[in-house]
């Protein structure tokens, strides 16, 4: 296939491209509507984000002094957005240019566009009707009746399921899930007994999240978003860590992720306020990344601290260029990028 910036490739992504155009603006006016200001974070941060499987691209800040310091490239804008909520923003939203080390694929790049929202005082599930009407948008301004993967399509028009973590993996892969956690507290072997049971293969080094994230994408998320939306809500609390508890069980989180064609798209929570915890939770996942990768990133305590004057809130973070996709039926998502990362290969 030629390169992406000659004329005649160019014209056969010109139509997908103008789409995202056209997407990009349509929700730029539904956010203006909802009273939603629209920010723009600096990309380089202290700490990319404290997610033990998340990598990052790493940098150096020369001083006036000569003295370098080690900066990040971040993941997501959500440290900074936040800080925005305790300065007294209520309705932010941010088109961010975000960067994933080791992320290259069909559905991955290094670089990509994360649309990201937060709702001061207000239930995570107003996120939920907002992932509603980001799916319709976009579809209208496609110009299309359909959301579409490969053979998979989704009704943007229809109401989306909601379906908890624990009955989608009773109901997709026969594992009851919450019987192998108790809030932050998990069992391993006992998840992989049940595993085993259905013939799951797991190999004996993993741990309880491994298993967790291998079932979710072999067994459940195939299954999700086909005809209509999934809400996949209340994940274990062990999977959320920026997320608060469910007031009604302990074992789970106010955390959902959107799935359409099989795809996930959103990954929304009520969010988390207790700086305490928030550390606790941070320092168990560096400790997790120096054992399996050799490496940790440092703690914005600056957001620790704006924590303390947080309000309440909801936020979410939706991958831009994935929608594009759904919405034009592009197959990869370089099809959907002006200008695709040069080197990157999935």
């Amino acid at each position: 296939m030629p390169p992406f910036w000659t004329p005649e490739r160019h014209a056969d992504r010109r139509p997908a491209l103008l789409a995202r155009n056209r997407i990009q603006a349509a929700i730029r006016g539904w956010l203006a509507t909802e009273d939603f200001v629209e920010v723009d974070p600096c990309a380089l941060q202290v700490s990319p984000g404290n997610e033990a499987h998340l990598h990052a691209f790493a940098t150096e800040m020369i001083g006036n002094d000569g003295a370098a310091r080690r900066m990040y490239l971040h993941t997501s804008p959500e440290f900074a957005m936040k800080k925005l909520l305790a300065a007294g923003e209520p309705r932010i939203a941010a088109f961010a240019h975000v960067w994933r080390n080791r992320e290259a694929g069909k559905r991955h790049s290094p670089e990509f566009t994360m649309l990201e929202w937060y709702r001061a005082g207000e239930d995570y599930t107003a996120l939920m009707a907002d992932c509603a009407a980001m799916l319709r948008l976009a579809a209208e301004a496609a110009g299309s009746s359909v959301l579409r993967y490969g053979t998979a399509e989704c009704d943007p028009l229809a109401e989306p399921e909601r379906l908890s973590v624990a009955d989608a993996f009773q109901r997709h892969a026969g594992i009851d899930l919450l019987a192998t956690c108790d809030g932050a507290e998990t069992d391993a072997e006992a998840l992989r007994l049940q595993s085993e049971a259905i013939g799951f293969a797991v190999a004996e080094a993993d741990s309880w999240s491994d298993i967790v994230s291998k079932l979710l994408v072999a067994k459940v998320e195939p299954h999700l978003g086909h005809g209509r939306a999934t809400i996949l809500d209340r994940y274990p609390l062990a999977e959320a860590a920026l997320a608060r508890p469910a007031p009604d069980d302990g074992r789970v989180a106010e955390r959902f992720e959107l799935y359409a064609c099989g795809v996930e798209l959103a990954n929304g929570f009520g969010e988390l306020t207790d700086p305490a915890e928030q550390r606790r939770r941070f320092e168990g996942d560096m400790d997790l990344k120096e054992e399996l990768y050799g490496e940790r990133y440092p703690i914005d305590e600056d957001f620790l601290t704006a924590l303390e004057i947080m309000p309440e809130a909801s936020g979410i973070a939706l991958g831009f260029d994935r929608l594009v996709m759904l919405a034009t039926g592009a197959p990869k998502i370089e099809d959907v990028l002006w200008v695709p990362v040069g080197g990157a290969t999935g």
